[in-house]
């Protein structure tokens, strides 16, 4: 039951916002269906810590410890993101960017997009995982299009072109799976089930399983954004409002590199060799590396901080790749806190720059003398998301790093050099927009509407917990998650 509830309560709220959306009480009802939804996470959580993994839909649908955790924290993102969209998209309204139909579009697709993500987190259909992540992909293009501006648009058209070419690699790679399935288990329905490909994994054929995962990796690697697949997500994020910005740095990211790595277990079930690992641990150090350097380059503020993502993406996706552990552990601590931090920072990035009326850095000064929340907000998550301790980015980023030394030595210098040049990229243009002076800069306006500041604070109090202490029966959790990858 919880878990109808978790797929059919963003759904529902879909249908009911497609309806009512532009209704002044839309953005309130909005939330009201994240915090049903964000419930039946908790509900389901505490069933599967009690009752352990669950299977159920005549084999559809599947709940592990790795699946999880991603349900709630997709589930509580999703909430704290309706809640801080609640006065921004009220602001925009009041600044003309905005009408009351975009408005019940934004509201409808949002939720849509949640069910979506979360159909591919519960699915153990790997068809259904790559219709779902299809779905996603469509209604992202609509969000990132909200504004209907050229640039906009030019996005929108960016993203569905590379990230269509992309799905269409990995239901290539899905193909193939389903090939080599066949011949183990027949013609059947469960030929695409992933607990029944799992069992089988050692009797697939190495051939065509090496081949599918190289259009597996192609295709979910785009979606997380991997280098050189990554040319759509610093565009989506500048040019689409900011709560979509939060969602699609904060979860989606994540839920595709989740299907990736289901598939990565399967191909190495059947190869019985470290190439899925070296895949991503190239692929990985290639994204952190560029991402870095280019960070350095960004004059809008958004746009760093997608490549910020790029980067950080790219540091997990090389953790699962050395595989272990130790590294899987980090890797999964490490996609919670870039989750919470990330969004954080772009909630505080969006009232900034709707007070400044622009995202060019230059143009923002002094946000801690004329809006101190604002200021303090954005200061406390880049220092979070740089990696300063006593943040759990801090903590996760050591495993990695301790993890690379031990298992790749040679790819740590790399690691270190781009970690350094990030931080100063970052931290030298955030620092002017915190302290600087404001002469010769916009004059930061007042808010028709005051902002949802609380959840950035929620966010980095919980990101500050994890590097301080990391809860046991979390740690259990992470724990078992990171043996079923290997």
């Amino acid at each position: 039951m919880e878990l109808y509830l978790v797929l059919g309560t963003p759904l529902l709220g879909g249908i009911l916002l497609g309806l009512w959306g532009h209704k002044t009480w839309a953005a309130e009802l909005n939330c009201l269906m994240s915090l049903f939804t964000f419930g039946a996470a908790v509900a389901l959580t505490a069933r599967i810590i009690s009752t352990g993994p669950m299977l159920t839909a005549n084999g559809q649908f599947f709940v592990d410890s790795l699946n999880m955790f991603l349900v709630a924290l997709t589930a509580f993102v999703s909430l704290t993101t309706s809640l801080f969209s609640r006065p921004y998209m009220r602001i925009e309204e009041a600044n003309g960017r905005l009408n009351a139909l975009r408005l019940r579009f934004y509201h409808s697709m949002y939720q849509m997009f949640i069910f979506t993500m979360l159909l591919v987190l519960l699915t153990n259909n790997l068809g259904i995982l790559w219709v779902a992540l299809e779905a996603a992909t469509l209604t992202t293009v609509l969000l990132v299009s909200l504004y209907r501006s050229a640039a906009s648009l030019e996005a929108a058209w960016k993203y569905f072109i590379l990230c269509g070419v992309g799905i269409a690699q990995a239901l290539f790679g899905t193909i193939l799976v389903f090939s080599a399935s066949e011949k183990i288990l027949g013609s059947g329905g469960g030929t695409l089930l992933w607990t029944k490909l799992a069992d089988v994994a050692p009797n697939l054929e190495p051939t065509v399983m090496s081949l599918a995962f190289v259009f597996l990796l192609v295709g979910y690697g785009t979606k997380v954004g991997l280098v050189p697949l990554h040319n759509w997500l610093p565009d989506a994020h500048a040019e689409g409002p900011t709560p979509v910005s939060a969602v699609l740095s904060g979860l989606l990211l994540n839920v595709a590199l989740y299907a990736l790595l289901r598939c990565k277990v399967l191909v190495d079930g059947a190869l019985q060799t470290p190439i899925t690992g070296q895949l991503l641990m190239g692929f990985g150090l290639l994204s952190v590396v560029v991402a870095a350097f280019f960070l350095s380059r960004q004059r809008d503020v958004k746009r760093m901080f997608a490549y910020s993502s790029i980067e950080h993406m790219g540091l997990i996706t090389f953790a699962f790749g050395m595989g272990g552990p130790v590294a899987n552990f980090a890797g999964l601590l490490h996609m919670t806190v870039h989750s919470l931090t990330k969004s954080a920072i772009f909630f505080a990035v969006g009232h900034a720059t709707q007070k400044a009326g622009t995202q060019i850095m230059d143009d923002i000064r002094g946000l801690i003398r004329i809006s101190p929340t604002v200021g303090w907000g954005l200061l406390l998550g880049s220092i979070a998301i740089l990696g300063l301790p006593p943040f759990g980015v801090f903590a996760s980023e050591f495993l990695i790093l301790t993890s690379a030394m031990r298992q790749q030595a040679w790819a740590t210098p790399f690691l270190l050099v781009s970690l350094g040049v990030a931080f100063a990229a970052v931290f030298s243009k955030v620092q002017p927009m915190v302290f600087g002076e404001s002469e010769g800069s916009r004059e930061l306006k007042r808010l028709p509407h005051s902002p949802a500041l609380l959840p950035v604070f929620i966010h980095l109090a919980i990101v500050l917990m994890l590097g301080l202490y990391i809860p046991p029966h979390l740690a259990d959790w992470y724990r078992q998650a990171a043996k079923l990858l290997g």
